[in-house]
């Protein structure tokens, strides 16, 4: 586990003394991309304090491997053993949350082929982890530790229709001028290069900030989240980002996000 140590001076003499070492604080908007390609899917962003981790599935018979291609699949990988499970776990050992002290947690699920064949199988799934998620029973909302939000092909039509659901959508920025609840699309998810030319390098376009400041303040006003993936993967983007108010920054970077949010506080 990432360990982080604070510094701090000791007036009377000058000296420094170092404070026992803890689990890192939790980071709202950091977003592992791709997360189950690190070294220890989900372990790692944890470890970091991220609060929202991606992960690519596939079905196969009635399980969902975990892979960026169908080339990739591995019987082992499973969306089950690699993250509901350790985050069942880690749920139960902090009575009931992902971090202490903070309530969000997203699982963004990317699913990679036909979303309607494989929404019926993921629905029995995340429903024998229910207490895990963010649900919503016959028209209630019931705020749980983790909201899992389906992205890729999105089967939005069995999803909407289903009252007893234990998912939610990722959005698109049409869906801004929509009726969607904020509890059916909760965040909002766009290719970068779809409405920004610059590439993290030299000024930020102050026509550009202005667009990404927009974007933030439309989509705040409906009570939703954004995200935008496909950003140059650099610390100039970050603080783009982060100084425009947008919900979660993406990286495949996992500690070198964290020490520069963290730098930001």
């Amino acid at each position: 586990m990432a360990l982080f140590v604070s510094v701090i001076p000791v007036t009377s003499c000058g000296e420094q003394v170092k404070v026992p070492p803890g689990p890192p604080s939790p980071l709202l908007r950091a977003h592992a991309h791709n997360d189950y390609l690190n070294k220890r899917p989900l372990l790692d962003a944890l470890d970091q304090g991220f609060c929202s981790v991606e992960v690519d599935i596939f079905l196969r018979g009635q399980k969902f491997h975990v892979a960026h291609t169908r080339f990739g699949i591995r019987k082992d990988r499973t969306l089950e053993e690699m993250y509901l499970k350790p985050l069942a776990e880690r749920i139960k050992r902090n009575k009931g949350v992902v971090f202490p002290g903070q309530k969000r947690f997203i699982l963004l699920i990317d699913i990679k082929d036909d979303g309607d064949e494989a929404y019926p199988v993921l629905d029995r799934l995340l429903t024998r982890y229910g207490s895990l998620f963010t649900a919503v029973l016959h028209g209630e909302h019931r705020p749980g530790p983790v909201t899992a939000i389906l992205s890729g092909a999105r089967p939005r039509d069995l999803v909407e229709k289903d009252h007893t659901r234990y998912c939610a959508l990722d959005g698109r920025p049409g869906d801004l001028g929509g009726t969607a609840a904020p509890d059916l699309i909760p965040l909002i998810s766009d290719k970068w290069s779809n409405h920004f030319k610059w590439r993290g390098r030299g000024p930020f376009p102050p026509e550009e900030r202005q667009r990404l400041e927009e974007f933030v303040k439309r989509t705040r006003k409906q009570g939703r989240i954004l995200r935008f993936w496909a950003v140059p993967d650099r610390m100039e983007s970050w603080k783009a980002l982060h100084e425009s108010g947008v919900d979660l920054i993406n990286t495949d970077k996992l500690e070198e996000l964290s020490l520069f949010l963290r730098s930001q506080r």
